[in-house]
């Protein structure tokens, strides 16, 4: 990256950390931190991606989750779109950003992804890596209680969603998350380095719901 657009990531950084401090759901700054620093981690083994792109991507892709507006879809590439216009960046960079935006969401067990660039694909990763493992796990406990949800439910069970407005519509308990979502991300990734790091947070989480279970039903 040139200097110009270095500190465009420096002011964005300090755009969303303002923005999401104190938050509590999980989608706070530090989950934009830890997707930023993710995505720079896989585009070292992916050079041809343009760092540019990838970071502001990964740094904005939250900015405005439809889950906390409504289920609108198009929040977030245009509170991103207002952003990058108010730093004058070019319309190519800001349209590609709002498309990663855009798509970068799950959208239900029976739903494809479909990121078109590689920079989308490397956040998609990132973001996906966030939501796995001992960190996923601690951020859909936080979710789950910012929103009323139960913890368990026996009587309620999964549903693999085949649409993203039944996905959206879904109050499930937050176990339910992880057979809905979560125990799905790790054979959903892109790019081989995410692939390897999803690995061993997947069978975290595996050994974490066992370990639930079992103290549910007072076995341990």
């Amino acid at each position: 990256m040139n200097e110009q657009q270095q500190q465009v990531i420096e002011k964005t950084v300090e755009f969303v950390r303002e923005k999401f401090s104190g938050e509590s759901s999980g989608h706070d700054w530090w989950h934009m931190y830890r997707t930023w620093q993710l995505a720079k981690t896989i585009a070292v083994r992916e050079p041809q991606a343009d760092p540019f792109i990838t970071e502001l991507g990964a740094l904005l892709h939250d900015i405005a989750d439809w889950k906390f507006h409504d289920g609108d879809e198009n929040a977030g590439p245009k509170a991103a779109r207002e952003w990058l216009k108010s730093l004058q960046i070019e319309e190519s960079v800001i349209v590609h950003v709002e498309d990663i935006i855009r798509t970068v969401s799950f959208k239900g067990a029976g739903v494809a992804s479909n990121m078109k660039t590689l920079e989308g694909k490397i956040i998609h990763d990132a973001d996906k890596l966030d939501a796995i493992g001992a960190i996923g796990i601690a951020r859909t406990f936080a979710y789950g209680g910012a929103n009323n949800r139960a913890m368990y439910d026996p009587d309620q069970k999964p549903e693999q969603h085949d649409s993203f407005d039944a996905y959206k519509a879904n109050r499930g308990p937050t176990i339910n998350h992880f057979y809905e979502k979560l125990l799905l991300l790790k054979d959903r990734m892109y790019t081989d380095t995410a692939k390897q790091l999803a690995q061993k947070r997947h069978e975290y989480m595996e050994q974490f719901l066992q370990e639930f279970y079992a103290e549910w039903e007072g076995k341990q």
